[in-house]
């Protein structure tokens, strides 16, 4: 059976489609080249949803960091003296804290809000294209259905359904997983994917959770509680550093129960190498796409 590997990019305006795309297959061979598996060959298609909310791709060429369009964070390999080890012990134990206080705040046991207000707030002045997404504005004019989620989840549904008939790896970066998630669930629940990878997922925060188990109240048949996409056959991977500050909630496997084929998140903390100009930043999917451990994930992948 053919295979092929499918991304899905995260919050942010990005490059042009055709360089992102080169850059995110350039971060994957680097992983390949760490774990001594240079030739590795794959098939690769990036579902590309940033032009819908953004009038004009970000531009290398641009020097003036004050404009719009300055693209800060290009894809640059990664330093021979990258940062290798993992966070300490205290780091993992007041993260596990400030998750469980978040949920308990935030989140109520029938998975609906306390403070919407202020979860709103956070949203809408934070993070500009989940708010656009989960508020449904329009999007387009050009297109009947002109919603923000109706048109993203269509574009990554189409590509599922073009590949169906091979086996397919699903790698969703920062909000990328959350439209996925989506995607899997309500728009083509029957379109098999042999692993599901998450990386930097935000899929842990109580407004995420309590978003998703709003949807699948709207259709009894899927429960009321959250758990793996029945349609993921194989694995679901979830890559967490633990410095990423959208991935603060890490531990999905706490979050999401086993589909009826016993599959379930299998969280792997990792590290994620990105700097560029002496900042690093651990949430970047450059950095995520060439760790040792989703290398591995991808041969693995190829090789069976």
């Amino acid at each position: 059976m053919a295979k092929i590997i499918i991304g899905i990019h995260g919050l942010g305006n990005k490059p042009p489609q055709k360089i992102l795309r080169a850059w995110w297959k350039a971060s994957m061979h680097e992983g390949f080249k760490r774990i001594k598996r240079a030739n590795l060959f794959f098939n690769f298609e990036l579902v590309y949803w940033a032009d819908y909310l953004h009038p004009a791709p970000l531009k290398r060429r641009i020097k003036d960091k004050e404009d719009p369009l300055y693209l800060e964070d290009p894809y640059f390999p990664a330093p021979p003296n990258a940062e290798e080890k993992k966070p300490g012990e205290l780091r993992q134990k007041i993260l596990d804290y400030v998750s469980e206080q978040l949920q308990h705040i935030f989140l109520n046991e029938d998975f609906t809000i306390n403070y919407e207000s202020i979860a709103d707030f956070i949203i809408h002045n934070f993070f500009r294209e989940l708010d656009i997404y989960y508020r449904n504005f329009c999007v387009t004019q050009t297109q009947q259905d002109c919603r923000a989620k109706e048109v993203i989840c269509s574009d990554l549904a189409n590509v599922l359904k073009l590949h169906r008939r091979k086996k397919i790896m699903l790698i969703a970066h920062s909000m990328g997983s959350i439209i996925a998630y989506d995607v899997l669930t309500q728009y083509v629940p029957d379109v098999p994917v042999d692993t599901f990878v998450t990386i930097g997922s935000p899929l842990g925060m109580p407004i995420t959770k309590s978003k998703i188990a709003a949807d699948h109240k709207n259709d009894p048949s899927r429960g009321q509680d959250l758990k793996t996409p029945e349609n993921v056959f194989s694995h679901w991977y979830n890559l967490s550093d633990l410095r990423d500050k959208i991935a603060v909630n890490y531990k999905l496997e706490d979050d999401f129960r086993e589909n009826a084929r016993y599959v379930r998140p299998e969280d792997m903390m990792v590290i994620n190498n990105y700097e560029y100009g002496g900042e690093k930043n651990p949430h970047k999917s450059y950095g995520y796409l060439r760790t040792p451990e989703l290398a591995e994930i991808i041969a693995t992948f190829l090789e069976e």
